[in-house]
């Protein structure tokens, strides 16, 4: 039979085992949200620069969206890392069609890694200045219009990143799939941002 006091003891050291544990998930957790507070201030600020460069009536819309809606546009654009202040939405469109090409020669010749790299730089496609949003018919510019950004941001991009994973795996099968849902979410997003390509005549 196990003598009580060494088991009480060794009761005593898995608690304060566990105890440990439980103090480093914490502390790692607090740490990752500090580590992410600074994140969304920084893109906040960035909207709030974005703002400034549109046009009176197009700052009254973007104003007036719902929290909700401004959430959108800020885990939107959170997804990029690549946010320029000098290219236009019609100069990223140009990039974005270039990765495009270069991800379906991929998928068409076997290539996964180009495959994969160039779905990944679809994915994170340059934020042009000013946002999205000037590039936008002004009629769109509501939280009804706007809503329909996390659709095709899953169409686009969400499919682009699944089929760099596809690809990474070997799976070119699965990869060549995705090609045609990429392609309609592409045409879709079209049909509220195109219009007349160049600069948005809603910023000053």
């Amino acid at each position: 039979m196990q003598n009580p006091i060494k088991q009480f003891q060794g009761t005593i050291k898995k608690g304060a085992v566990l105890l440990a544990a439980i103090s480093l998930s914490a502390s790692v957790s607090v740490a990752q949200a500090q580590n992410a507070a600074p994140d969304m201030q920084k893109l906040q600020q960035m909207m709030g620069q974005q703002i400034s460069l549109m046009k009176p009536e197009l700052q009254e819309k973007v104003k007036a969206l719902s929290p909700q809606t401004k959430k959108l546009l800020l885990q939107i654009y959170g997804q990029h890392t690549r946010h320029s202040d000098k290219v236009t939405l019609r100069q990223v469109m140009h990039e974005v069609l270039s990765d495009y090409h270069s991800m379906v020669t991929g998928v068409l010749t076997d290539n996964a890694e180009q495959a994969a790299d160039s779905a990944r730089r679809l994915a994170n496609h340059r934020i042009p200045i000013g946002g999205l949003v000037p590039y936008l018919d002004i009629k769109f510019v509501n939280d009804e219009g706007l809503s329909a950004l996390a659709g095709f941001n899953d169409a686009v991009e969400g499919n682009a990143k699944r089929l760099a994973a596809a690809a990474d795996e070997g799976d070119m099968i699965k990869a060549s799939a995705l090609v045609g849902d990429i392609t309609q979410g592409c045409f879709s997003c079209h049909s509220i941002f195109r219009g007349v390509p160049g600069k948005s005549a809603l910023l000053r």
